[in-house]
């Protein structure tokens, strides 16, 4: 199939009636007719079609352990019991993982991101190495592992190693727990050209039977875990590799991060960064959830992306990002699953929008002058900040994007009777923990039929192997 009719679908400047939707063999769009009727043979879609979003900030190994560190240390206290407490118990499990785990743990993560209406991830992977620290036979065991992951689920990938090197601010040694992440600058770029040698590289050619190609890019882990010399060095690296390629780095995600950070340079960590680097439309600033009012309007003129992740940064009580500041300056974002406490789209742009009225005390914080329906804001401004983020065009339903999209199930309780854009709403506002998707397509195939997807049986039950394995003596 190369085209679909929805009665319904939205577009980047809106939602339209009688869309034909038509794509080439590459599983690009070629055109996106409006006011269209469905031609003679054309299969028809059974409910409001969406863009799919690009989930922009991804620890697929996390996955395994997700709600297993709900509970208190003995000795830590409701104060201590913060992100620092919860990263020593996410080394623990870290330190046992390996490329078969790791693959089937990836695996099932991104088929339920494609039954949960995402379609493309960016990985931000950081086990290089074996548990003693030492690299693989195979330097790029653990790169490989998430690739044959994203091929197997048939999710498109912007594949982000991690540069990792030391534990605080000034170039602090690393500690025992961080071995498996840490790498040299100069190995950090010879993993970046192999992989670059193995993967297409961005608008390669891409066949309905292989599923998406694969974006490679850099993520320089944070400004405590990267001293200046080396963050120079990898991003003008990469720049020599791949001039267009994502940068992303963690950044203000905690207020103790900010004030080591302040303590170490004299300088906040996004103003730090802005001063130091070369920030600019590449760049995703993940979290950047504890800026000033000069880091807000300074960030938002590089055209960097915030990646927000709003399911983990309420699980590890992290802070609200400020949204209508940042929209204010033109700033644009993305949303990412993060640790995979949630791996839902729908859920995550709920999240973002409550956490906005819980701190403002009003409601519809997300909603727009040009655009007054909240979920098709948010949806919209999550579809363009998060391809941006991906350096993919995955930008939602026009020519030359690629043909990702979901169709939302009409028939789902929460939807019946609804106008498209309501059926939007009540997807993001009122269907509950299980969406209501109907399909959800990648390049133009349709990859999860009637919410669930093909052969998921097989890949539940490698997670759950790997998982319990990997819980033995945790």
């Amino acid at each position: 199939m190369t085209c679909l009719f929805a009665p319904h679908a939205l577009l980047p400047t809106g939602w339209a009636q009688g869309v034909l939707l038509q794509w080439n063999a590459s599983g690009h769009f070629t055109q996106v007719h409006t006011g269209a009727t469905c031609p003679p043979g054309a299969a028809r879609a059974a409910g409001p079609v969406v863009p799919a979003l690009p989930n922009l900030h991804s620890h697929a190994f996390q996955r395994a352990f997700a709600g297993l560190t709900e509970y208190r240390a003995g000795g830590v206290d409701v104060v201590a019991d913060s992100f620092w407490s919860w990263r020593d118990l996410m080394y623990r499990f870290a330190g046992r993982i390996t490329p078969e785990a790791l693959e089937a743990i990836a695996t099932w993560a991104y088929i339920e991101m494609l039954e949960a209406g995402y379609t493309h991830v960016c990985e931000f992977q950081y086990v290089h190495h074996q548990p003693d620290g030492t690299p693989y036979v195979d330097d790029a065991a653990m790169c490989h592992a998430i690739l044959r992951a994203a091929r197997s689920a048939g999710i498109g990938l912007t594949l982000l190693p991690v540069l990792y090197q030391s534990s605080g601010f000034g170039a602090q040694p690393p500690t025992q727990g961080q071995g498996r992440f840490i790498r040299s600058t100069d190995s950090m770029l010879l993993l970046l050209e192999q992989l670059n040698k193995e993967i297409p590289r961005l608008g390669g050619d891409l066949t309905l039977n292989q599923g998406p190609a694969t974006r490679l890019g850099l993520a320089p882990h944070s400004l405590r875990a990267v001293p200046p010399d080396a963050l120079r060095e990898a991003v003008a690296g990469m720049h020599a590799i791949d001039p267009r390629a994502p940068i992303h780095i963690h950044i203000a995600e905690q207020t103790k991060e900010v004030d080591d950070c302040l303590a170490w340079s004299g300088q906040r960590p996004v103003d730090w960064l802005l001063d130091h680097a070369p920030v600019d439309a590449r760049w995703c600033l993940v979290h950047a959830t504890h800026m000033s009012d000069a880091e807000y309007q300074r960030a938002a003129a590089t055209g960097a992306v915030a990646g927000l992740c709003p399911s983990t940064e309420a699980n590890l009580g992290d802070g609200v990002f400020d949204l209508p500041r940042w929209r204010q300056h033109g700033g644009a974002w993305g949303i990412g699953s993060d640790s995979h406490v949630c791996i839902n789209a729908a859920e995550e742009v709920m999240l973002l929008e409550y956490t906005q009225r819980l701190t403002r005390r009003a409601r519809n914080v997300g909603a727009t002058d040009a655009q007054p329906d909240t979920a098709t804001a948010l949806w919209l401004q999550a579809v363009a900040g998060g391809a941006q983020a991906s350096g993919v065009a995955i930008g939602g339903l026009a020519a030359g994007q690629r043909a990702d999209f979901l169709v939302l199930d009409a028939q789902h309780i929460a939807l019946q009777g609804l106008p498209a854009e309501q059926a939007l709403a009540a997807h993001v506002f009122a269907s509950g923990r299980g969406s209501a998707l109907a399909q959800t397509w990648v390049a133009g195939t349709c990859v999860v039929l009637e919410g669930r997807y093909s052969g998921r049986g097989h890949a539940r039950q490698r997670f759950a192997q790997a998982r319990t394995g990997l819980l033995r003596d945790v």
